[in-house]
C-alpha cells in the first residue's frame, strides 16, 4: 500500500470501534499518525495499540473537552479530521426525549464544528488540511423515528460546505461521505431499537426497513467507507471538495 499520508497527522473521532476504527486503520496503513479519540478509554487505546497511535479519550457533548487538553491540543495539530463519532436514538418526534435530541446535536454537530475550529489555523498555515465527515444517507433523505439523526446530519452537510468554501485557498478540502446502513454495533443496536418501535422482527427491520430502499441488497462494510476517506485525505482527492459521496447502494438515485 502507498505510503502517501507519512508525516501527516489524522485526528478520527469515535474510532474505538465500526467505521472510526477502520479508518483509523486505513489512514495508518498509508502512513499516517493517528490520534484515535472515543468515549470509550478500553477502546480507544485498543484501536491505537492496533496501529502504533495515539487514544485520547474525551466526551464530545462536554464543553470541558474543547478548553485545555489532549483532545483540542490534537485537533490544533491535525492535518486530517475524519469527524466519524455519533449514536442513535429512535423514537417518534412527540415521544423523542428532548436531553437526548440535545446531546445527538452536541456530539454529531457542535463536536465536528469545535474541532475544525480548532484545527483550521494550521491547516491554513501548512496549506494543506482534509476534513472527511461521516455523514450519511440521512444527511442526504429523511426516515421516521430519526429525528435527531437526520437533523444532525443535514446540519453537517451545510458545515461541510462552509469549511470547503472557506478552506480552499488554503489547500484544505472538506467532504461528506454518506453510507447507507454499514455494518456496525451502531446498527445493530438499531435493528433492536427499530423492531420495538415498528413491532416487527429483528429480522424484518433488516429486509423490510433498513435494505428496502437500496438497489443493492446488503449492509455497508466498514472497510469500504475507511476505503473512501483514505482516497478523499489522499493526494487523487485534493480538487474533491463541498461535495457528499453517497456509499448507499442506490438508495438516493431513487
Amino acid at each position: 500500500m502507498t505510503k502517501d499520508l507519512a508525516g501527516r497527522t489524522a485526528l478520527v473521532t469515535g474510532a474505538g470501534s465500526g467505521i472510526g476504527r477502520a479508518c483509523a486503520i486505513r489512514l495508518a496503513a498509508a502512513g499516517a499518525h493517528v490520534v484515535v479519540a472515543d468515549l470509550r478509554e478500553h477502546e480507544a487505546a485498543e484501536t491505537a495499540a492496533m496501529i502504533g497511535g495515539v487514544a485520547v479519550t474525551a466526551d464530545l457533548a462536554d464543553p470541558a473537552a474543547y478548553e485545555e487538553g489532549p483532545l483540542i491540543e490534537h485537533a490544533a495539530q491535525a492535518d486530517m479530521i475524519v469527524n466519524n463519532a455519533g449514536f442513535q436514538h429512535v423514537a417518534p418526534i412527540e415521544e423523542f426525549p428532548p436531553e437526548i435530541f440535545s446531546r445527538l446535536m452536541s456530539v454529531q454537530v457542535e463536536a465536528p464544528f469545535r474541532l475544525i475550529r480548532a484545527a483550521l489555523p494550521y491547516m491554513k498555515e501548512n496549506r494543506f488540511g482534509r476534513v472527511v465527515n461521516i455523514s450519511s444517507v440521512h444527511g442526504l433523505r429523511a426516515s421516521p423515528f430519526k429525528v435527531a439523526y437526520v437533523t444532525a446530519k443535514h446540519a453537517l452537510e451545510g458545515l461541510s460546505k462552509v469549511i470547503a468554501l472557506e478552506g480552499a485557498p488554503y489547500g484544505v478540502t472538506s467532504t461528506c461521505v454518506c453510507p447507507a446502513y454499514v455494518r456496525t454495533p451502531l446498527v445493530e443496536n438499531q435493528i433492536a431499537a427499530q423492531a420495538e418501535a415498528h413491532r416487527i422482527s429483528p429480522e424484518e427491520v433488516v429486509e423490510r426497513i433498513m435494505l428496502q430502499p437500496a438497489a443493492i441488497k446488503r449492509l455497508v462494510e466498514p472497510e469500504e467507507v475507511a476505503e473512501m476517506v483514505a482516497y478523499l485525505c489522499g493526494p487523487a482527492g485534493s480538487f474533491i471538495t463541498g461535495v457528499s459521496i453517497p456509499l448507499d447502494g442506490g438508495w438516493s438515485a431513487r
